[in-house]
């Protein structure tokens, strides 16, 4: 098989993995020879600052696996073709795409050829290759093989600029039924040793400049949503905990795709939950940048999302209680949780009042977007002319049109065969009513 029919297998293989993104890492090559620089503007698909679209060659090393993981194109009983590179034809084809300026980095994952350290041998072999042999210095993401052993880690880290390893599901009892080889213990421990090396890589830094940095754009993960009956807020809580405890850069959802037919799945005729994976990636935001905690968003009782509003938008009609918030008097904490405001347009807000007292014109010409702010704010006291802050009111406008598309499906907050059967009016009133 030649290398072009062994392109065509495995970059279709790795389509499924979502796990690259941009990686903010901004670091230049070793000297003026080599080829690439991995810029913070980004990598894979993203547009730069410049309005660049910047990409990476996403592929795996190989598509024959030793495990049987049920939810998997590349599961070992599945009758799909198979092919494997050499790191030698891995580098080489990397080189080319980048020469011919189809590629500014590169995002390589695998199947388990073998073993999990087999794997990550060959992984290592192709990547210093790039690095060392054709003096490669762009951008790299490698997918770490749950079980690969501490030394083996350790060198790939070195070699790239961000490492991930996929926790897969929400739950142990999930992963032991799906995915049978793989285990809690073997993908947790590399996140550690991960979490681990980027600290101490930071102080080797401070001691000696020129120290060999240890993934220096960090690690990331991904997990399946909607092959298991795990709850939203199940999600929620196990993402929380691993921005805690393994400081990762990012946590990807993939909306399960049927792919292969089993009895523990859902059918190959249902459709990917869209909807909930961008909800996922709403509350996510929230984490991360608004400073909410995952039993502020979803709780035991109301374990799923709303489908009509987005996470903060369903918590501020939660906590009407709370609003309106008068934006001259609050803290920059309290801007955050205001629908419409995000950390840029809340600092805004705090240099600017410190000069004068805000009204609404003085919130637009700091470029503050209203249109579902002014459902919960005061200026002076005072409200947003023609506004009634009624509950009903409110969710009316911030009822999210997304939610309406046909290829946008939520589980288990309303029975699907109702949606089409109900309008926007009627959904207000049932929302409404609720809260």
């Amino acid at each position: 098989m030649d290398v072009l029919d062994k392109l065509t297998i495995l970059a279709d293989s790795a389509k499924y993995d979502v796990a690259c993104t941009s990686s903010s890492v901004d670091r230049n090559a070793p000297n003026s020879t080599a080829l690439g620089n991995a810029k913070a503007c980004g990598i894979c698909h993203t547009f730069s600052a410049d309005g660049r679209c910047v990409s990476l060659l996403k592929i795996l090393f190989s598509n024959v696996c030793s495990y049987d993981c049920k939810y998997c194109v590349n599961r070992k009983s599945n009758d799909v073709p198979r092919a494997s590179f050499t790191p030698e034809e891995l580098a080489d084809l990397t080189i080319g795409f980048y020469r011919r300026n189809y590629i500014e980095g590169l995002f390589l994952s695998s199947a388990v050829l073998g073993t999990p350290d087999n794997t990550t041998e060959l992984m290592i072999k192709a990547i210093e290759l790039l690095r060392y042999k054709h003096n490669f210095w762009g951008y790299i993401h490698a997918k770490g093989i749950p079980g690969t052993s501490e030394p083996l880690v350790q060198r790939l880290g070195l070699l790239v600029d961000r490492l991930s390893i996929n926790i897969e599901f929400p739950s142990e009892v999930s992963l032991e039924k799906l995915a049978p080889e793989k285990t809690k213990k073997a993908i947790l421990a590399p996140m550690n040793q991960i979490k681990n090396g980027i600290t101490q890589n930071k102080f080797e830094i401070v001691q000696y400049k020129h120290a060999p940095k240890f993934a220096p754009a960090g690690q990331s993960t991904q997990m399946i949503i909607g092959a298991t009956p795990e709850t939203d807020y199940s999600i929620l809580k196990l993402t929380e905990g691993l921005y805690k405890k393994y400081e990762l850069k990012r946590v990807f959802y993939s909306a399960y795709i049927p792919v292969v037919e089993n009895s523990l799945l859902p059918s190959i005729d249902s459709k990917p939950p869209l909807l909930r994976e961008h909800r996922l990636y709403q509350a996510d935001w929230l984490l991360r940048f608004y400073k909410f905690s995952a039993d502020e968003i979803l709780t035991e009782d109301t374990p799923d999302f709303n489908p009509y509003l987005d996470p903060k938008c369903n918590w501020a009609i939660n906590n009407m209680g709370l609003f309106p918030m008068d934006v001259n008097k609050v803290s920059y904490d309290n801007l955050l949780r205001i629908p419409g405001i995000g950390p840029k347009s809340a600092m805004k807000i705090v240099v600017a009042r410190r000069s004068q007292n805000l009204d609404f014109d003085s919130l637009k010409k700091l470029g503050v977007v209203l249109k579902r702010a002014k459902y919960f704010i005061l200026c002076n006291d005072k409200k947003y002319i023609g506004i009634n802050m009624t509950r009903e009111n409110t969710v009316s406008a911030l009822i999210d049109p997304t939610a309406f598309f046909p290829n946008m499906e939520q589980l288990s907050f309303f029975d699907n065969s109702l949606v089409d059967k109900i309008n926007r009016k009627e959904i207000v009133q049932c929302l409404s009513n609720q809260m």
